[in-house]
């Protein structure tokens, strides 16, 4: 009975591409992280009051819908400015920054856009105890513009 068809191939292991590759895995993640961090602080700054004291201290449900529509839309430029940057890890490291920060801070301009736009007072939907329809449709403009924003870095 034949049985070589059962038979794995591994081929050969580098231990030394494994550790390159986690190193980049590792440093990439800590940009990623940089970025989503900017990310957040400009969202707080560009909401009326802290943007986390109304989310997780206050429970607002018109801050907590625009803070995960933004940090959605965040996380998907993030990821993209990673999976775009240039293969070689130094300069894949600076663009997957460059990127994002540039991803960053045309998200940030799509909010203030909104709030110009939006009619009414945005800034006071934010802090209301009540979930408003312009709180969720702004959530969804923003991963709207998030996407087009990811589509733009790759």
């Amino acid at each position: 009975m034949d049985t070589s068809y059962l038979a794995l191939e591994f081929g050969t292991l580098d231990g030394g591409a494994l550790i390159q590759n986690t190193v980049a895995a590792a440093l990439y993640f800590v940009v990623g992280i940089t970025v989503l961090g900017a990310g957040f602080l400009l969202a707080d700054l560009l909401t009326p009051g802290s943007l986390r004291h109304l989310v997780f201290v206050q429970h607002r449900p018109n801050a907590v819908a625009v803070a995960c529509g933004m940090y959605l839309a965040l996380a998907m430029v993030t990821a993209t400015a990673i999976v775009a940057s240039s293969a070689e890890l130094g300069q894949g490291l600076v663009d997957a920054l460059v990127y994002g920060l540039v991803g960053v801070l045309l998200q940030g301009a799509a909010l203030v856009v909104l709030e110009v736009l939006v009619p009414g007072r945005f800034r006071d939907l934010i802090a209301d105890e009540k979930l408003h329809p312009g709180a969720v449709a702004t959530a969804v403009i923003l991963l709207a513009v998030g996407g087009v924003n990811a589509a733009a870095l790759s």
